[in-house]
């Protein structure tokens, strides 16, 4: 039994997957808890006829959806997947399998489809999955699967915009583990200024996280100049990817410091790949 908890805010459209998915080629029981926050569509109704716990609330808040799941699981390994990416019974039985050892917190290998995605947003990720911290680190995955001795460090659950930040950094680089095995599909934005809105908010959220004493210590993506250098070096043909990278990189910083001191805490979401 594994214990699968489901933030979901306005997600009626794309959590079918997800939940098709999970049910799909197995018979070993799982426990379903989607947490509706703050929905004005039928996220709860797609979710009872899927036959999940559903617990709904006013309260638009992920973290405090996640808090709300996390309370009414019952058992372990606890798993925490975003409402709008796709994750498969097989790919459960994988993460779970490889805690222990030492390792308390395990995510999935990423697949973004780029058909039909703009060419700005392609070469924006081109660069941004081959950064050492996003290649090794748990964060940007929509997954994050801990152990019982692992859920020991989340289950305060600050308040925080980036949540799955928060979750990695809970985890020094030997108790964390991404798994070759697991993969979760990531959809895109279908437009650069949805991306834009996607890199705003997470810049955001970084900068609210690394002002907060109490939150740990974050470590560096390696998406600095010698890094982006290297990559280019070893490919050139990436010389364009990166001048997007590096541009879209700059502008998220500055309007996401921007939103930290104006107290703006607006979630930025990218509706286009839930399209």
């Amino acid at each position: 039994m594994v214990s699968i908890i489901i933030p979901a805010h306005n997600e009626e459209r794309v959590l079918p997957r997800l939940l098709e998915a999970l049910e799909a080629g197995g018979t070993s029981p799982m426990e379903v808890v989607v947490v509706a926050n703050g929905c004005t569509d039928g996220t709860a109704e797609v979710a009872r006829r899927a036959g999940t716990t559903v617990i709904e609330t006013p309260v638009p808040s992920k973290i405090r959806a996640l808090a709300l799941g996390d309370r009414s699981a019952t058992t372990f390994p606890r798993i925490y997947v975003d409402g709008d990416v796709v994750l498969g019974r097989s790919d459960v039985a994988a993460l779970c399998d490889a805690l222990g050892d030492g390792v308390h917190a395990v995510g999935p290998t990423r697949v973004l489809p780029m058909e039909g995605v703009p060419r700005a947003v392609r070469w924006y990720y081109e660069i941004w999955q081959r950064l050492d911290g996003v290649r090794s680190e748990l964060y940007g995955r929509g997954v994050v699967v801990v152990s019982e001795r692992g859920h020991e460090r989340l289950r305060d659950w600050p308040e925080t915009m980036s949540d799955d930040l928060q979750m990695a950094m809970s985890f020094a680089p030997a108790e964390r583990r991404v798994v070759a095995d697991a993969q979760v599909v990531i959809m895109p934005p279908r437009s650069y200024r949805d991306l834009l809105r996607r890199r705003v908010r997470a810049m955001t959220g970084n900068a609210r996280m690394a002002a907060d004493p109490r939150a740990p210590a974050v470590r560096r993506s390696g998406a600095g100049l010698p890094a982006i250098a290297r990559i280019v070096r070893e490919e050139p043909r990436l010389v364009g990817a990166a001048g997007v990278f590096l541009a879209t990189a700059a502008v998220a910083k500055l309007l996401g410091r921007r939103a930290v001191r104006r107290g703006d805490t607006a979630w930025l979401r990218d509706e286009s790949s839930r399209r």
